[in-house]
């Protein structure tokens, strides 16, 4: 065949290749491959009810070992969670923004369960300095925090950054710029009675890995579209219970 002819059509496949393939690319990143970003601008994924397990280099992610004093200045770690689903979140007392509204979600999580001695919560503040045992347990009390399930937990700010960041990529960081001086995601992680980080999937079954915190489960929406997930981590953490 002349080369001329040959390259014609070689051209003419690809380009009928990408149109194909191209838009069914960019859908699948729409729509929670990459989950990060996209959850973060509010794009809405079509959810399943399947619970899978969050992977890393094809091993499934188990919540890293850590050790922190709680509102009662008694340590607690990974393996005092051990045998339960749980539910884990960073925060800071003084948040003048979204951590009330994670807090009152996870207060409604609480009394969902609170008659299952299987279930748990662990928030992590970023701003151990000033978060103190006293501070944490005054915290407790003024949200009505049954502190025989949840645990408010402080320690050295370089591990409690390590372990959101690095160890549940959960994002955290000192901003002097923004209200309240700290940022972070308002993101839940759940944990199933292994340690294992759960998540239920999308349509392409890719783990949506976490769940918005910080939208009020009956408010259903915010400002930017993104919907509330607290009914979904609700039901889901009803399924691992029963695992």
């Amino acid at each position: 065949m002349n080369k001329k002819y040959t390259y014609v059509w070689v051209s003419l496949i690809v380009l009928i290749f990408g149109i194909i393939v191209i838009p069914r690319i960019v859908d699948r990143m729409s729509t929670g491959t990459v989950v990060q970003n996209d959850r973060l601008n509010g794009v809405i994924s079509k959810q399943t009810d399947d619970l899978g397990y969050i992977l890393l280099n094809g091993k499934k992610r188990k919540v890293p070992s850590f050790s922190f004093v709680n509102q009662d200045s008694v340590v607690v770690t990974d393996r005092d969670y051990l045998g339960k689903v749980y539910v884990v979140d960073f925060f800071f007392t003084r948040c003048p923004s979204i951590c009330p509204v994670m807090t009152t979600n996870l207060v409604s999580l609480e009394n969902t369960f609170k008659e299952n001695n299987e279930f748990g919560i662990a928030s992590f503040s970023i701003t151990p300095k000033f978060d103190t045992p006293s501070v944490l347990r005054q915290y407790a009390q003024k949200y009505n925090i049954n502190t025989e399930v949840w645990n408010l937990l402080t320690g050295d700010k370089e591990a409690i950054y390590d372990l959101a960041n690095g160890g549940f990529n959960i994002f955290a960081a000192e901003m002097p710029e923004v209200p309240g001086g700290f940022e972070h995601s308002g993101l839940f992680a759940l944990v199933d009675k292994e340690g294992y980080l759960r998540s239920r999937k999308d349509e392409f079954g890719n783990p949506i890995v976490y769940y918005r915190g910080a939208i009020l489960e009956q408010e259903k929406t915010n400002d930017h579209g993104e919907t509330e997930e607290i009914g979904i981590l609700r039901t889901d953490i009803k399924k691992l219970l029963q695992e």
